[in-house]
């Protein structure tokens, strides 16, 4: 009784992403060639592995059985094949990397186009998210977020600047109209744009000076979702309709033109660049340690 290595893999994908969808969506295939797999597989064993409704596909008693054993020894098997990127003159595979949007726009688009250049036979996926999430779970070899964020278990390296600062600003014309805030608790009389992360709180805006922090719950006309809206709270701003904060290098072009005007820039808080991030119990797949590698001779370089 034989099933193909593919045809596991369908399984164990499609059973960890909860859909076949997100499980295409994941491993760059096909909703229907997933289908198939686990079809050919249920009939080689003679058992159904997913019970499926229109919502989601969630693991039979057998199901959940055969993925606690394929899991860890598919693991082991992507291992051994890794051995062989080690006798091969440059890596191959795919690196899937989880970032949030803020990397996407401020730290990958000085590293991406030269690592790719320099391993022509790595293909790198990048799904863009702000939402947290297990990453391995979810089938990625690494993420990257800020400190705060990490998990436990995690090496991390640092990847893009080691220095930034949230920056406050607004449209001349706004703050013609209604002027120029000279403390942070100034801006509780201002129109602020907001953001939060899916299903929680709205994080507050803090500002530091001279050892003194200080945090507001400032209101305003608009509310985004961080990261995947972010770009129409700069276009609100800098339309006049209210003051904005983010990272400074997000906000720079817009500044250095004069849509924006710096606010408070005093106050501005540094906070430190984010890392890449990945299991310290796995082994480390080639593509991935290349690209460890690569982030950090850039880093050495540039300093």
């Amino acid at each position: 009784m034989r099933s193909p290595l593919a045809d596991l893999s369908a399984f164990v994908e499609v059973a960890r992403a909860g859909g076949f969808r997100d499980a295409a969506r994941a491993t760059g295939t096909s909703a229907s060639g997933l289908s198939e797999a686990i079809r050919r597989v249920e009939k080689t064993l003679g058992v159904r592995l997913l019970n499926r409704s229109t919502r989601s596909v969630v693991p039979t008693e057998a199901g959940k059985r055969l993925l606690e054993r394929l899991s860890p020894a598919l693991t082991e098997v992507e291992s051994a094949l890794d051995v062989v990127n080690g006798f091969r003159d440059t890596p191959a595979g795919t690196l899937r990397l989880n970032v949030p949007i803020s990397a996407i726009r401020l730290v990958l688009p000085q590293i991406v186009p030269a690592f790719l250049a320099k391993y022509p036979e790595i293909r790198m996926e990048v799904v863009a998210e702000d939402n947290f999430i297990d990453v391995l779970a979810a089938g990625y070899d690494a993420g990257i977020r800020y400190d705060e964020r990490l998990e436990q278990d995690m090496i991390a390296v640092p990847i893009g600047p080691r220095a930034q600062r949230y920056a406050t600003a607004a449209a001349p014309s706004y703050l013609d109209k209604h002027g120029r805030p000279q403390h942070p608790r100034d801006l509780l009389q201002h129109a602020c744009l907001r953001g939060r992360f899916s299903g929680r709180a709205m994080p507050p805006w803090e500002f530091e000076r001279d050892g003194e922090i200080v945090r507001i719950e400032p209101t305003g006309p608009l509310l985004v979702s961080i990261g995947t809206a972010t770009d129409l709270k700069v276009d609100a701003a800098i339309a006049g309709t209210g003051i904005i904060s983010l990272f400074e290098d997000w906000l720079r072009p817009h500044l250095e033109r004069g849509a924006l005007e710096p606010v408070l820039e005093p106050w501005w808080q540094r906070f430190p660049g984010p890392y890449l991030y990945y299991s310290g119990r796995r082994l480390v797949p080639a593509p991935l340690r290349a690209f460890i590698d690569f982030i950090k001779s850039s880093e050495a370089h540039a300093h």
